[in-house]
């Protein structure tokens, strides 16, 4: 097997990391590129290719967040990662741990933590590397990398999220959801929220977004997203139902197919907990074309007036 065919069959899983790590496609998609410049120049030979890939990608992310921590400091409003619609790397035996560990909440957990205790407790806790690989990948001890995994384990797991269990609730319960949205339903809505859900987007400052922290509570949250729905239908915009980072949720399209946001929805208990949008353009871009969400926002606020004047 030639170099470019062993990096080609690791990309799926060095894109994972690096994703995990970073939060970002482009920046992940970078870091996979560069490795693989890297990997190309190299006179030596590995003893292991998944090992020295995986070590590269890994410097290579913990060095781009440690630059990026900064940038998302002066970040206008709540930050999240860039939405993925698909993981590239599949493992039947851990499905559930990639799943669970790329969500939108998981990977804001994940933003508490230092670069390298993110480097380290996903290498481990996700894609189950061995100490001395994970060693060698951060330039740290082995026992130095199992106190990281410790203290990084401790902070995540004080604040795990839990998802449903069931993946065809979970779908069933979106569906409903998105349904209710389609009709403006504000009853049908409140069935399927639960009693605190906190509804939240990140927007960037360059999108037009509800309220600065999002919304609260079942009652707010149902008259929000219903009251969303004439507008948004009435410029013929398109629900697209969709996993968003392993989670139900759905992409918003603009009439001529344009992407405006995505919506994920954290699931529990039979209730949505959690509806994280993200409407920022500039982290939509990797999923296609982009509307252009304020002149949309304009042509919305005139059809609602013709409405409301009848004969004009």
């Amino acid at each position: 097997m030639t170099r470019a065919e062993e990096f080609e069959e690791l990309r799926p899983l060095l894109f994972s990391i690096a994703y995990r790590i970073l939060g970002s496609v482009g920046e992940a998609e970078d870091a996979v590129q560069e490795t693989w410049l890297r990997y190309q120049a190299s006179s030596t030979e590995p003893a292991s290719a998944k090992s020295f890939l995986s070590a590269v990608v890994t410097r290579l992310s913990i060095d781009v967040l440690r630059s990026a921590r900064v940038r998302r400091e002066e970040y206008v409003g709540p930050w999240f990662p860039e939405p993925l619609l698909e993981d590239p790397y599949q493992d039947p035996e851990r499905s559930a741990e990639l799943a669970d560990s790329v969500s939108l909440a998981a990977l804001l957990l994940l933003e508490r933590l230092t670069p390298l205790e993110r480097a380290v407790f996903v290498l481990r806790e996700v894609f189950a590397f061995g100490f001395a690989e994970i060693a060698s990948a951060v330039g740290r001890s082995e026992a130095a990398c199992r106190q990281l995994t410790v203290r990084a384990r401790r902070h995540m797991d004080a604040g795990r999220p839990r998802f449903e269990a069931d993946r065809r609730e979970r779908e069933e319960l979106a569906e409903r959801f998105f349904g209710a949205f389609r009709e403006g339903d504000v009853d049908a809505l409140r069935e399927v929220l639960a009693a605190d859900v906190h509804m939240v987007g990140d927007a960037g400052g360059k999108a037009p977004l509800w309220g600065k922290d999002g919304t609260f509570g079942i009652d707010k949250v149902a008259r929000r997203v219903a009251a969303f729905a004439p507008l948004f239908t009435g410029v013929g915009g398109v629900v697209e139902l969709h996993e968003v980072n392993g989670q139900p949720g759905a992409i918003l399209r603009a009439r001529d197919g344009k992407i405006l946001g995505t919506w994920a929805l954290d699931i529990l208990d039979g209730r949505i907990q959690a509806i994280r949008t993200v409407i920022n353009p500039d982290k939509l871009r990797h999923l296609g074309p982009v509307a252009d969400a304020w002149a949309i926002l304009r042509e919305a606020s005139r059809v609602r007036r013709s409405a409301e004047q009848p004969g004009i």
